[in-house]
């Protein structure tokens, strides 16, 4: 219309069909067809990762067509079975808590719920445990640490001077990382890195000298030990990258995991963890030490990516609940044989009230890392609500001050 009002005439004629292209007898439907599968092959995924995401997404809707849909789904796992419940209504059953803090047990219990899984609390300037909840499992041969062991990594490496914290290790890719950020974000490529650098031997020395491998209480009814192998695992499994990484093939407990962030809190002593049974026996409790550590000078530089952990990595879920009182802590979770471990252990960095917490949960999808450091996050807000952060409190007492035992270096000679 508008063409025709400025003058200009146009006409549009349609081509014929032409004979030819009759002959051939194409349709409209085959058309489409065409045009469909055009577009299918330009959208096909191009990378072996985007292939496997594709026919792991199918796999629940259709059966597989070929060796390389089975072949890429076995690989990345993308539907691991899980055999171990998250959840559990017995996990006080049998505990023998007369010598227990009775404020600090019951801010364990409510924080920890239903939860499959064990909270340990310690005095740190003595090594007395404040409560133990789901003796059962806290007292268990252990599990994988996950990536809780990078805080033994870490500290080997340190007291090796292989790194220091603000050391950048190239994690490939042009891609470079110091020790606060990887610790607060759990980065495993960087600590695969650092225990190859370390070795073997001496990723093992230090491990034993922090008490892995060894029973972490004193004369505690029922303790098991972990595990610590005395040989390097295979290369198929991982070698030490995966040891200082993931943890591996190492088994250590919930005690275990205590007794080495007790020393880390306290500046360097690894006492026997000590759990008074009877008020007769808190009465006349004296704090044992199993040895010192020469770590004192590398606590700060570890401490900074553990409270990075808290305020921005993968144990931020701490302040859901609590955030009143500075917390470090690390994470880890991982899984082994059909159940999932989730850790968080810690520690509050207060003058009045310090307390040690380890959290391990085991279970299925509903358990890991930062599900245990929320848990700890509530257990700190009712010993806060409990005033227990506060001079004076009835649920704070104080350790004698101990006799010294000679230092024993963690240097390797």
């Amino acid at each position: 219309m508008l063409l025709e009002a400025s003058g200009i005439a146009a006409s549009v004629n349609p081509p014929a069909l032409t004979p030819h292209r009759k002959a051939r007898g194409v349709t409209e439907n085959q058309h489409a067809k065409k045009r469909m599968r055009t577009l299918a092959r330009s959208r096909a995924p191009r990378s072996p990762y985007a292939r496997t995401r594709s026919t792991a997404t199918r796999f629940s809707g259709t059966r597989s067509s070929g060796t390389l849909y089975s072949r890429t789904s076995r690989r990345h796992r993308y539907y691991e079975r899980f055999h171990t419940s998250s959840f559990a209504s017995d996990i006080t059953e049998g505990d023998v808590t007369a010598g227990e803090d009775p404020v600090v047990r019951q801010a364990a219990i409510d924080a920890l719920g239903n939860m499959n899984g064990t909270v340990v609390a310690i005095e740190p300037t003595s090594g007395r445990v404040l409560a133990m909840v789901n003796q059962r499992l806290a007292l268990s041969s252990g599990a994988q640490p996950c990536s809780t062991i990078k805080l033994s990594v870490a500290l080997a490496a340190l007291s090796e001077g292989v790194i220091d914290e603000e050391t950048e290790v190239s994690l490939g890719s042009r891609s470079r990382m110091n020790l606060t950020e990887a610790l607060a974000i759990s980065n495993n490529a960087y600590f695969e890195a650092v225990g190859r650098k370390l070795g073997f031997e001496k990723v093992q020395y230090y491990a034993h000298q922090f008490g892995l491998g060894e029973l972490a209480g004193y004369h505690i009814p029922g303790e098991q030990l972990g595990t610590y192998p005395e040989v390097e695992i295979p290369a198929k499994l991982g070698g030490v990258s995966k040891m200082c990484s993931f943890g591996e093939g190492i088994s250590m407990t919930p005690l275990q995991l205590g007794a080495l962030v007790t020393a880390i809190s306290n500046g360097g002593t690894l006492y026997y963890l000590q759990h008074p049974t009877s008020a007769e026996a808190v009465a006349n409790f004296q704090p044992r030490v199993k040895r010192h550590l020469d770590i004192e000078p590398v606590i700060p530089e570890l401490s900074d990516g553990m409270a990075g952990a808290v305020a921005y990595g993968t144990a931020r879920s701490v302040g859901l609940n609590f955030n009143e009182e500075s917390i470090l802590g690390k994470t880890g979770t991982c899984s082994h044989a059909g159940t999932r471990f989730g850790w968080f252990a810690s520690y509050a960095n207060t003058d009045i009230g310090r307390i040690v917490t380890v959290v391990f949960l085991q279970g299925g999808r509903p358990t890991f890392g930062p599900k245990a450091a929320e848990i700890a996050g509530r257990m700190y807000r009712n010993l806060y609500d409990h005033n227990f952060f506060m001079a004076g409190a009835a649920g704070f007492s104080p350790a004698e001050p101990v006799q010294k035992a000679s230092s024993v270096s963690t240097r390797q000679q």
